[in-house]
């Protein structure tokens, strides 16, 4: 239409663009900063309508969305084992690793455009670095929760402030996957319009992207009810005054209590207090570091024979420290007890369950755990006299023997009819 009007001034047609901008800012601002209007009709102090759920995606670890206005947010977190965790090569020398990633991705369609998917580029990696940040003062050590996390943050739709929105949804996501974090956190951006003096001015609560392409701040505050985790400040003026800067912090704080206690809360009001079914189970155990040579046995035959056994991970650190990972419960408590009973000590006069192996003339060998195998005489099988000893027990026979005797050499020597009489003394 404008094009139209000034078709005859070509000269003026360069300037239009600018032009047009300009009025808009001038508008925008006026209304604002005079009127106390905002372009779609909200208080100053006031939010958009929010929206919250968890579980969205079943398959997953733990899931969330998270809505406030036109901005919306799909968190998706991943449990691992601790060996998972990100390998950093940084200038920093004591950081050479990240328990807690956050990702963060902006599709186009998210603000109605269609162009080709590439790699996060620098605004996406901030995004998700904030929200990383935010979050990471409330999770729990890696001793209470020996898990590597890794969350990513989908846009479906933006229209301001979605590191915030991350942040939320992220939080909720934690929690549906059962991170006991120590705090929920909520995030909020708040706006800034200026006049003429340093007194003149307006601040705006979840701003939208209008407001913070006209506006002079974008202050983006993260916490729990009991303080701040994260901070991040874009600003278009010289600086900020003491009463701005106040003024941000208790209207974020304010909007903070708000989403969580009238949205995040009323969709996930505490963590769960067990891991979704889908993610890993991971059980801690400590040994002496000098047996960690036994657990793994020559070329890692013994830990590898653990794992395709009962299907799980292991991993092991020059501390003695072992980490047992898996899906099955029944495969984790089978490999720990696989792994006790390489490390302690065989005990004279106590029973153990244990496979036969070999078979001679004189005895049966059982293993009663990975390299300790011990021998039942043949005079120990039964009580009555035993001719053969496949008349009593066979190649792959699972029996509980008693101990008899440990030598100098290490020979341990078992008795079957011993262990029966225990078990039969038991019963009675």
């Amino acid at each position: 239409m404008l094009k139209e009007r000034y078709a005859d001034n070509e000269e003026w047609l360069a300037f239009l663009g600018d032009a047009l901008y300009q009025y808009q800012k001038k508008t925008v601002r006026k209304m604002i900063l005079k009127d106390h209007k905002r372009p779609d009709g909200r208080a100053l102090d006031q939010i958009r309508p929010l929206a919250a759920e968890v579980d969205l995606i079943p398959r997953v670890h733990g899931s969330a969305m998270f809505t406030r206005g036109q901005t919306q947010i799909c968190d998706i977190v991943t449990l691992a084992p601790l060996s998972e965790a990100q390998r950093i090569d940084g200038l920093d020398d004591f950081v050479t690793e990240k328990r807690y990633m956050h990702h963060y991705n902006f599709p186009s369609y998210s603000v109605g455009e269609t162009k080709v998917s590439r790699g996060p580029g620098r605004r996406e990696i901030g995004h998700g670095a904030l929200a990383e940040r935010a979050l990471t003062p409330v999770l729990p050590s890696k001793e209470d929760f020996p898990y590597a996390i890794r969350a990513v943050s989908e846009t479906f739709e933006s229209n301001g402030s979605t590191s915030m929105g991350s942040t939320c949804a992220s939080c909720m996501s934690l929690m549906a996957a059962g991170v006991p974090i120590k705090a929920p956190v909520a995030g909020i951006s708040c706006g800034l319009v200026t006049g003429e003096t340093d007194d003149d001015f307006v601040l705006l609560t979840d701003i939208q992207g209008l407001e913070d392409f006209f506006g002079d701040m974008d202050f983006k505050v993260a916490g729990t009810k009991e303080g701040i985790t994260a901070i991040q400040m874009d600003i278009k003026i010289h600086g900020l005054t003491d009463e701005i800067i106040k003024g941000a912090i208790e209207r974020t704080r304010q909007a903070r209590f708000f989403i969580l206690d009238e949205c995040m809360l009323k969709a996930i009001p505490a963590p769960r207090e067990e891991v979704n079914e889908y993610a890993p189970k991971i059980k801690f155990i400590t040994i002496d570091p000098e047996k960690i040579g036994e657990v793994i046995g020559q070329r890692g035959k013994t830990i590898n024979s653990i794992i395709e056994e009962t299907g799980v991970k292991i991993d092991i650190d020059d501390d003695g420290n072992i980490s047992v990972c898996g899906t099955e419960k029944e495969g984790i408590e089978k490999a720990i007890k696989t792994i006790r009973s390489i490390v302690d000590p065989i005990e004279v006069g106590k029973t153990y369950e244990g496979e036969v192996v070999r078979i001679m003339p004189f005895g049966a060998f059982v293993q009663l755990a990975p390299n300790k195998d011990g021998m039942i005489h043949i005079s120990k099988l039964a009580q009555e006299r035993v001719e053969k000893v496949e008349d009593v027990v066979n190649i792959g026979d699972v029996v509980r023997v008693k101990v008899l005797d440990v030598d100098r050499m290490g020979k341990i020597s078992l008795s079957l009819k011993d262990a029966v009489e225990v078990a039969e003394t038991t019963e009675e």
